[in-house]
């Protein structure tokens, strides 16, 4: 799609700030109004549009991406969307230690571990560690607690804790970010350190080093997105 609009603005307006196009309200893809509760997550998901030069290119507009998601989907699929993300903590990232390299082993002790310290004192949910990808079951007060953290979110939050989750491969990783434990970049450090560690033995070719790029953009948006509900 071609630009179609000269001039974006944010207005306040009633539940919080749109964005305006020429001075036409912003819709969801849904057709619904797109309001946000921040003047400062307004401000960003217009300053999306306004670098749009000839084609609007959704793919780099993250932010409306997610605010559009939150408001037609997560609205109305709050549940589904608490179940999906609440179930990574079975098998969260942090609890699955690699056996081998010893500097890799070391690394993720230092990363994960201060994590999973937290996350049990902040929510009274501790996790089982254990070495290898055989399966270990968590407990399951713990998995309980971490999804009633979920159920308490707005569909905004949630949304942007969800997409965390998915990338992260861990809900722990993605509630340290919500929580202010850590940003977005150590959230990514923590999630490829096993990749991080096999690039400075054995090199990175191009397709990986795209993916890891793709996936660091995901979580510092999402990281961003959770930043700006605050204000």
């Amino acid at each position: 799609m071609k630009r179609f609009y000269t001039s974006v603005a944010t207005v306040a307006v009633e539940g919080g700030f749109g964005i305006t196009l020429d001075g036409k309200a912003l819709k969801t893809p849904a057709k619904g109004p797109l309001v946000v509760p921040t003047e400062a997550l307004a401000r960003a998901i217009a300053d999306e549009w306004d670098a749009q030069v000839e084609t609007i290119k959704p793919h780099r507009m993250r932010l409306m991406q997610l605010a559009s998601t939150a408001l037609d989907r997560v609205a109305q699929h709050h549940r589904a969307v608490v179940d999906e993300a609440a179930g990574y903590a079975a098998s969260d990232l942090l609890c699955y230690r690699a056996e081998a390299p010893q500097d890799l082993v070391a690394r993720e002790v230092r990363l994960w571990q201060p994590l999973l310290d937290w996350a049990m004192v902040r929510f009274d949910a501790p996790l089982t560690v254990t070495s290898g990808i055989v399966h270990v079951v968590q407990p399951a007060a713990s998995l309980k607690a971490l999804k009633a953290v979920l159920l308490d979110l707005d569909p905004l939050t949630l949304t942007a804790v969800a997409d965390l989750t998915a990338a992260c491969g861990s809900l722990v990783l993605a509630l340290a970010v919500w929580d202010g434990r850590i940003d977005a970049d150590a959230a990514a450090a923590a999630t490829l350190i096993d990749e991080t560690v096999q690039n400075e033995r054995w090199g990175e070719d191009e397709e990986a080093r795209d993916r890891r790029e793709r996936l660091i953009s995901d979580i510092q948006a999402a990281g961003r997105f959770l930043a700006l509900l605050k204000g």
